[in-house]
């Protein structure tokens, strides 16, 4: 199912609004980097692939950007272990 996701830079985040809930990455610029700070997916939105989305989102973004990404948070952390495509542009993987 394809998700609408928002960026809400004003907020320093990309959300998805579901259900009256809604998922977020919070999210820090710094020059040449962006740094994820949290991942929150509420209970009742789970198991259904929004963190996923929302990480998707952010990473290409900040690819899109040019930027650097920072994973502080360990859901996008481990999400760039298992997706090799974000790793070079990780600064925990090396980059």
């Amino acid at each position: 199912m394809p998700m609408n996701v928002l960026h809400q830079p004003e907020a320093h985040r990309f959300a998805i609004q579901l259900d009256g809930h809604v998922a977020r990455v919070d999210y820090a610029l710094r020059p040449g980097a962006i740094v994820l700070k949290h991942t929150e997916v509420p209970d009742a939105l789970g198991r259904r692939g929004i963190g996923s989305a929302l990480a998707r989102h952010a990473l290409d973004w900040a690819a899109a950007q040019g930027l650097k990404v920072d994973p502080q948070c360990d859901f996008m952390r481990g999400y760039i272990d298992k997706h090799p495509e974000y790793q070079a542009g990780s600064l925990a993987h090396g980059a």
